[in-house]
């Protein structure tokens, strides 16, 4: 086992895997894409509407390339403000929605009526805006969707289905807010925080058809036991919550653009590993499931790339996207990028060959105002001096304890941008 001193070679490995999940964000960053997809200028009025960790930025990014008079409304999480002269910014709570969200969900629904033909609405749409634009469905309160979305976090169901079931009890997702604009043209612009960039699945779809039913998010509240208002049932078991199918007429001139998206990230973080002289190998850019079961995979595949020079030769890096999930059973608040670590830790065996950093790009693991963590071969030994087991603090769901008392957590307040997780694992050659 390593001693509970780094080796010299580990704050260099470090710094290399920092750099490349700052790359990813960087790479993200509406100010750096957004500009190509825009639209031509309408005959008639511009209006934005949006919401999303990024809409502030996408907001920002399109007052700074659009030609002509524009005006709106996005909301985006607390903290997530950037400047604007033309476009209102909202702030809101997230991941569980609040009073905030709900009124500038009811503003954009009401700003979007009465339009024309010759309108243009840009809808600049992020991850998050599930949970920062809360209309709910009529008979359905704000305490209802909150109630559901603090179940939905910690059942273990992936993104997919969770939103499933909140475009089935709003009056804004899964096509609605589209629908409300027309007949004027819509163009969304989109950033994915989803595996498999689903524009349906990025904020729960405001703006496109959803071929998803009531019977679908009936199923998924049944798979994993959650317990809803009898108003929120009524809605699902009656029909009444049904969303905008493909075909619908007021759909017809909406267009959605994906400006950025975790296959780019991977890329911009392959590029700076190629550039330190790790060959780089993107192993998926939509990995779901158990964030502890992904880390036992991966683990599996280190140790052989480490071992065995197989699949792949060291040194290299192993990236991958995607969104996992904590089923969350312990005293900790969860975090699926500190759990994944966490899992890969304890199956590595402080390996002395095996570095990686996990880390959500939007700077939010879970709850927490963290982004991840990184580990190193030292982190096993580093906490036993600690008192700290790390399969105890598995157990728990507590990673963010854990690698918060290893000063290990990466923070990096508000990024402004979210192309879902991002892991890097470094698979060094042997120092001897």
């Amino acid at each position: 086992m390593n001693s509970t001193v780094a080796p010299p070679r580990e704050l260099e490995y470090r710094a290399l895997l920092r750099k490349m999940f700052d790359s990813a964000v960087a790479s993200a960053q509406p100010s750096a894409t957004l500009a190509k997809y825009l639209p031509s200028p309408p005959k008639g009025r511009t209006l934005v509407v949006g919401a999303g960790k990024a809409s502030a930025a996408m907001a920002a990014a399109l007052e700074a390339a659009w030609p002509g008079p524009l005006s709106g409304l996005v909301v985006t999480r607390t903290g997530y403000n950037r400047p604007c002269k033309r476009i209102e910014i909202v702030e809101a709570a997230h991941p569980v929605p609040d009073d905030a969200g709900l009124l500038a969900a009811r503003r954009m629904l009401e700003l979007v009526k009465g339009l024309s033909e010759d309108d243009l609405v840009i809808a600049l749409i992020s991850g998050g805006g599930s949970a920062l634009a809360p209309a709910p469905l009529d008979g359905l309160t704000l305490a209802d969707k909150q109630a559901i979305n603090r179940a939905l976090l910690t059942s273990g169901a992936s993104i997919s289905e969770m939103n499933t079931v909140r475009r089935h009890l709003s009056a804004i997702k899964g096509g609605r807010l589209a629908a409300a604009c027309h007949p004027a043209k819509v163009v969304t612009l989109m950033i994915s925080d989803v595996p498999g960039d689903n524009p349906v699945d990025i904020a729960s779809g405001p703006t496109v058809a959803d071929p998803t039913t009531c019977d679908d998010a009936l199923a998924v509240l049944r798979r994993y036991q959650i317990d809803v208002a009898p108003q929120a049932l009524d809605a699902l078991t009656s029909g009444r919550g049904e969303s905008v199918k493909p075909g619908d007429p007021r759909l017809a001139s909406a267009q959605a653009k994906m400006i950025a998206a975790p296959q780019m990230a991977l890329e911009a973080a392959a590029a700076v590993a190629h550039e330190a002289g790790f060959t780089p190998y993107i192993l998926g850019d939509s990995i779901e499931g158990e964030a502890r079961d992904v880390g036992k995979v991966f683990a599996g595949l280190a140790l052989q790339v480490a071992n065995k020079q197989q699949p792949f030769v060291a040194p290299c890096v192993l990236l991958s996207g995607g969104e996992t999930t904590v089923t969350v059973r312990g005293n900790g608040c969860g975090g699926r990028n500190v759990e994944f670590l966490l899992s890969l830790g304890v199956a590595l065996h402080g390996h002395e060959n095996i570095y990686a950093i996990a880390g959500d790009t939007d700077g939010v693991d879970g709850q927490i105002d963290i982004a991840g963590a990184v580990l190193t071969p030292s982190t096993l030994d580093r906490a036993r001096a600690k008192n700290i087991t790390a399969s105890k603090s598995l157990d728990a769901n507590d990673g963010h304890g854990f690698f918060q008392a290893l000063g290990d957590s990466i923070v990096t307040g508000p990024t402004y941008t979210n192309v879902n997780d991002f892991r890097a694992v470094l698979v060094a050659a042997p120092s001897n």
